[in-house]
C-alpha cells in the first residue's frame, strides 16, 4: 500500500480513503485519555511528544527516569537549559511544584509500583499484550534497553504509541513477537496512526478508527483477529 505526505504533514494512504494521524496527533489522543491525577512516564519516541499536548484542566504528573517529577513541555530554543533534559536527552521544562532527585530514586518509583501509566514506543506488540521495544537485532542500530523493562514491569498500566505498520508496510501488531521481548502480556492499549485498540482477555478490540478506514482494511494491516467495539467512534484529533 503506497503512501504520500501532504502539505499538512499527514500521511495519506493512496486510494484507500483515509488519512493517517501525525506523530503529534497520536501523542495528543493518548494524552487526552490519561485519567486525571495520574503519574505517567513517557518513553522514547512518540510518547515524549505527549508532554507538549497535555490536556488542560487535568493534573497529570510526568515522570522521567533520569530524576524528574513534574516534567513540562519542551522549551523555546532561547529558553533551553543544558541541565534540564529528560531521559531521551531532549530539553524539557519543569512544572510548578516539580522536583529533581537521584537516578536511583526515579527507578525506585518505577519498581515500587508508584506510576499509574507508562506510554511506550514499540517495534512489535503481540495480540496477548507482549511487548518488544528494545532491539530489532540489527547490528547497525545498538539496542536501547534504558528503563523500558523496568517500566513495563513496574507501571500499573502500559499504553503503546506507534505507527501501525513498519516502513516496509509490515504489521507491528502481530500474532507473536519475533523480536526479543521487553515484557510479556503487559500492553493494555495501543494508539497508532490509524486506530486505538484495547488488548483484552477476549482479544483485540478496536475502539477508534480514522475516518474512512474500515475494519476490513484495518485487519489487513494487523495480524491478530480484531473485534469492533459496539461503541466505537471515529478517531479525530485536532
Amino acid at each position: 500500500m503506497s503512501s504520500a505526505v501532504s502539505s499538512a504533514g499527514t500521511a495519506t494512504e493512496s486510494g484507500a480513503g483515509f488519512t493517517k494521524l501525525t506523530r503529534l496527533q497520536i501523542a495528543r489522543r493518548a494524552a487526552e485519555m490519561i485519567p486525571d491525577g495520574s503519574f505517567v512516564n513517557l518513553g522514547i519516541g512518540i510518547p515524549t511528544l505527549a508532554a507538549n499536548v497535555m490536556p488542560e484542566g487535568k493534573e497529570i504528573v510526568l515522570h522521567s527516569e533520569n530524576g524528574i517529577l513534574g516534567v513540562g513541555p519542551g522549551p523555546a530554543e532561547a529558553d533551553r537549559d543544558r541541565d534540564l533534559i529528560n531521559a531521551s536527552k531532549e530539553y524539557v521544562t519543569l512544572r510548578p511544584g516539580g522536583s529533581f532527585f537521584v537516578h536511583s530514586d526515579a527507578f525506585a518509583m518505577i519498581r515500587g509500583g508508584h506510576l499509574d501509566l507508562a506510554l511506550l514506543g514499540a517495534f512489535q506488540v503481540a495480540g496477548n499484550g507482549d511487548l518488544a521495544n528494545w532491539t530489532t537485532g540489527d547490528r547497525r542500530f545498538p539496542p536501547g534497553v534504558g528503563g523500558a523493562m523496568d517500566l513495563a514491569a513496574g507501571a500499573k498500566g502500559i499504553w503503546v504509541l506507534t505507527d501501525h505498520v513498519t516502513k516496509k508496510g509490515e504489521p507491528k501488531i502481530v500474532n507473536a513477537c519475533s523480536l526479543p521481548l521487553t515484557a510479556p502480556g503487559v500492553v493494555k492499549r495501543v494508539f497508532t496512526d490509524i486506530a486505538v485498540i484495547d488488548v483484552t482477555e477476549g482479544g483485540l478490540v478496536v475502539r477508534e478508527m480514522v475516518p474512512g478506514l474500515t475494519l476490513e482494511q484495518l485487519q489487513t494491516m494487523t495480524e491478530p483477529p480484531l473485534t469492533l467495539a459496539e461503541d466505537w467512534r471515529e478517531l479525530v484529533v485536532a
